[in-house]
């Protein structure tokens, strides 16, 4: 199977940093089925922790890891932005106003780095990370019940936050797309070309011109600008209620247009989306 490759400016890996990463994998574990394997050599100060269907990484879904200290503060599902070169990116987001909360490094095994990584913060106060992928390419399981589906920046505004992630990823919204979808022209062709042959004949007569480009969501909201995370499961109801009898906490469930979903905050504070593809009309094939 081709693996999954980003291009500069999609969203491409997710993890955590819980105070208990063992209490993390077991919740995790219990809700979506994850498998998970220790990155790190025995002795190393902390964890990174992959989460995957069979416990490799040719299945990798996510990361889990040691909070490093300093950074952040609340606990928190982070996105990870591809970008081609770091230290160029990193950069780029002083001149736009954000700021480099931990400058590039490599992350990972000395002369084999899974990639090379950099904190930020966005001029609205939303952390994320750049990724410079080295054998840490992304997420390879995506879309699929138990796995990652899209990363939302939830900001206060909006048009400030497209004056930001524009120039620095590429990115552009397109008001023929859903409100607050951002795109990266050319990554459907590139899903096409690699990993998604069919990509563009699935999404031809029920989904927008452009929505092969659509990396990312930013939407509207009161509350200080942050990232959403939303995993993809088979049953709202029924993924509901395993996060409850693993510990988490339900906060609200929606039905939409295209999805059924629930808001949990896991036993140790981080907040995730459940969401459901059920689509009320036609048009099933349009999940990217």
């Amino acid at each position: 199977m081709t693996p999954h490759t980003y291009p500069h400016g999609v969203p491409s890996w997710i993890d955590l940093e819980p105070p208990d990463v063992d209490a993390a994998t077991a919740f995790y574990g219990a809700l979506f089925g994850w498998r998970f394997t220790d990155k790190l050599p025995a002795g190393a100060p902390g964890r990174y922790v992959v989460a995957s269907w069979d416990g490799t990484d040719d299945t990798a879904i996510a990361g889990i890891a040691t909070p490093d200290p300093g950074y952040d503060g609340e606990v928190a599902w982070h996105t990870y932005l591809a970008v081609d070169d770091v230290e160029a990116a990193a950069a780029r987001v002083v001149e736009l106003g954000g700021t480099v909360s931990s400058p590039p490094e490599a992350v990972g095994p000395p002369g084999r780095p899974a990639g090379r990584m950099a904190r930020i913060v966005d001029p609205e106060g939303a952390p994320s990370r750049l990724w410079q992928a080295g054998t840490r390419l992304g997420a390879q399981r995506v879309n699929e019940p138990g796995t990652w589906n899209f990363s939302d920046l939830a900001t206060p505004d909006p048009q400030a936050a497209l004056a930001f992630y524009g120039p620095l990823l590429g990115w552009e919204v397109d008001p023929a797309l859903a409100i607050g979808m951002a795109r990266v022209p050319g990554y459907g062709d590139h899903l096409a070309a690699t990993n998604d042959p069919g990509i563009h004949e699935r999404q031809q007569d029920v989904a927008p011109p452009g929505f092969a480009d659509a990396v990312a969501g930013i939407l509207p909201s009161d509350g200080p600008a942050h990232w959403q995370v939303t995993f993809a499961v088979a049953d709202r109801d029924a993924s509901a209620e395993a996060a409850e009898r693993a510990g988490g906490v339900v906060l609200h469930s929606s039905d939409g247009e295209w999805a059924r979903t629930a808001t949990v905050r896991d036993p140790q504070g981080a907040v995730l989306v459940l969401s459901q593809f059920a689509p009320q009309g036609e048009g099933s094939a349009a999940q990217g």
